[in-house]
Order: C-alpha cells, then structure tokens, then sequence
C-alpha cells in the first residue's frame, strides 16, 4: 500500500470513530427524534471522508449542515455548544485541509464563514459570549499553522527543484567539456595524419626521382584534397562542440607512443632529430597523454608552416617534471597555408594545463618556431627510476 492508500484508510478509520461517537451521544446535548438522530451524526461525521479528495466540498457540507442543525434543533439544557464536538472537530480538520490545498480567497472564505458559524450561533440571550471570541482566533491559529506547513512544502519542492536544474546544469557542462576534450583529440589525430599527407604530397616531387608531369598533378591532387579534407574537419569541430552527442572513447596514446609520432613523421618526409633523457614508460597516463597530443600538434604545425624544414625535439624526464621542447629551423620554401587555421596552440596549453603544467610558444633568433612545455609528475610515479636513458633518431 502507498501512502495515500493508507491517509484513506486511516480517514475511513476516523470517520467511522467519529459516527459510532456522534449517534449515541446526539441524545445527550440535543433534543432529537430517534429517527433522525443517525442522520445528524451522519452529517457531523462523514463529510471527513472527502478530505484528500475534495476538502472544500467536505467544509462546504459540514459547515452547511451545521448552521441548520445550530439553529433548528434545540439542545439540552446546560449544553452551550449549538453543535456536537465530533462536528466541530471535523471541521477543523477540514478547514486544515483548505487551507493546505485551497486558493487564498476560498481559505479566506472557509475560515470567516466557520468563525461566523460558531461565534453567531454561541450566543446568550443574543448577546456574543466571551467564548464565542475565541473561536475566530482558535480558526485562524489552525489556518496560519496549515499556511505555514503549506509554505515549508512549497519551499522543499523549489529546492528540490533548482537541485534538479542544478544537476542537470553540472551534467550539461560535463557533456560540454568532455565534447571539448574529444574535439582536441580528433583535431590532434586527424589533423596530424591529414597534415602529413599534405607534407608527402607537396615534397613528394622533390624527393622522388624522375617524377613525370602525370605524377606531379596526381600529388597536387592529392595535396589539395587533403587540405580540403582539414578544412571540413575544423568545420565538424564547431558541431561536435554544440551538439548533444557523446562520442565513445577510444583508447589513450601514452607517453612512450611518442616514438611512433617521430617515425611517422619521419616516414612522411619531415627532417626529424630527437633525443629522450629518461624514461618514458614510468609517466603518467595523464601526463603521457598531453605529452603525446602536445607532440603531436607541434609536428603538425611544423609541417604545415615550415615545410623541409628540419625539426628537433628534446624530451627530458626529471624525478619531478617532464620537459618537452619541440623546435624547427626556417623553412627554405614559402610555406602554402593549410586549412582556416585551427585550436592548435589554444589546445596544448589547456592539455597542459589539465595536469598542472604549462606550454609555451614562439619564434625563435634563427627565424624558426619553437614550442616548449613543462608537464609535473610525481616522483612516487616513476619510483626509484633514477637514471637517464639516451634515445636519439638521425636526420634524414
């Protein structure tokens, strides 16, 4: 049973309580025929039943038949109540309900026309005794205290609701800020592999030997399709950070996954040098993550801007801290745009700072550009690692 099956049976428990009080006593305060006398208890005990239901309409029967049975029937002598107590008490419990439930102007309405029912009929000689006073206020006490209960449930069901938005707000934003993250992987992914397809197919002509013309306007072709492919690739990014859609997650590259980077590029044609103090596999994943994306977007941007350039990388593992300087010298060719431009630079100091670190960005003296990152790990991470490892890739 739920709670309203059980405030039902409990009322049908105390209407039945109230009538079997009522008929047997009626004799006693009022002169009424046997007859009759179960239809008064009647009128006097069964209107509570409509409490949860329709609690005007069970005040408007009460108080209605109570104003006839004050002024028709006479009561016994010593008895100054016009009515019975088993009426009175349901209409206070009445009149509770109302004014939980009911609109203001018929709580004002239900609670003057009480009042006036008993302070009009309690009179002696036609003068309103002392007593007769005492029930306006003890009416309006059970009113303002059912206006209070009312205002506290009013107000947890507010605050219920505001923690809801406020719920749904949080989960919003989470949704928002894991769709920005996801936009800086595909960027960082996709534009990376796009770029160095971009790479071959431009230096394709000056790194192959006796390229015919045919071949030559295949890598054009190739090179401008790929540019568009990056352009159309930032546009998605706008609507993968508006749109409400989660995608999966896919496995995270790690630290030492920076090694595939440098042979990709180098496999695309970049003139790559790298050198790695220490070791990479004890960092952490959080870590190793922005280092690899980190890397990764420098390589790219390397290759879109400074095209035959060559590019050296130093990744240093101290007990506390990863340091990561990535750096190209001058393009000796104009560099061909590629692309609208994109969230490169903005993405690696937010990947950087999302693990406390932080990435900084420049030109170099020589012309170049060079990008250079601090990423802190905690010793306890790498544990008792206290040596370097040298790794170290040629130029090509």
């Amino acid at each position: 049973m739920n709670a309203r099956m059980w405030f039902d049976a409990f009322t049908v428990l105390i209407a039945v309580i109230f009538y079997a009080v009522a008929w047997p006593t009626l004799h006693l305060t009022h002169d009424v025929p046997v007859a009759v006398q179960p239809f008064i208890a009647a009128l006097a005990a069964f209107p509570i039943l409509l409490i949860r239901l329709n609690p005007a309409l069970g005040w408007a029967i009460s108080a209605g038949s109570a104003l006839p049975i004050a002024l028709a029937i006479p009561h016994q002598s010593g008895n100054e109540i016009p009515i019975q107590v088993v009426h009175i008490l349901c209409l206070f419990a009445l009149l509770f309900a109302v004014a939980l439930r009911a609109a203001v102007p018929i709580i004002v309405v239900a609670w003057g026309a009480t009042s006036l029912l008993l302070a009009t009929t309690m009179t002696s000689d036609g003068a309103v005794t002392s007593a007769a006073w005492a029930w306006p206020l003890a009416f309006a006490a059970v009113v303002l205290f059912a206006l209070l209960v009312r205002w506290l449930a009013q107000s947890r069901k507010q605050l219920l609701v505001q923690e809801e938005e406020n719920e749904l707000e949080r989960a919003r934003r989470a949704i928002l800020e894991e769709k920005a993250r996801i936009a800086r992987d595909l960027h960082d992914v996709i534009a990376h592999h796009m770029s160095l397809v971009v790479v071959q197919a431009q230096t394709a002509p000056y790194r192959v030997e006796e390229v015919t013309p045919a071949a030559r306007a295949e890598f054009e072709s190739i090179g401008a399709t790929a540019r568009e492919a990056l352009n159309e690739i930032r546009g998605m990014l706008g609507v993968l950070r508006s749109d409400g859609q989660l995608p999966e997650h896919a496995p995270q590259p790690k630290a030492a996954d920076v090694l595939g980077l440098f042979e990709g590029a180098r496999r695309a044609g970049v003139r790559i040098d790298w050198t790695i103090d220490g070791l990479l596999d004890p960092v952490p994943d959080s870590a190793g993550l922005a280092l690899y994306r980190i890397v990764q977007e420098s390589l790219s941007n390397a290759s879109r801007h400074a095209p035959g350039a060559p590019v050296q990388v130093s990744i240093v593992v101290d007990t506390d801290a990863l340091h990561l300087t990535v750096g190209n010298a001058l393009s000796a060719t104009v560099a061909r745009p590629v692309g609208n431009g994109g969230h490169g630079l903005a993405g690696m100091r937010a990947r950087a700072l999302a693990v406390g670190g932080e990435v900084s960005a420049g030109p170099r003296a020589d012309g170049g550009f060079e990008v250079r990152a601090r990423l802190p790990i905690s010793s306890s991470d790498l544990g008792s690692i206290s040596t370097a490892g040298i790794g170290s890739g040629t130029e090509v």
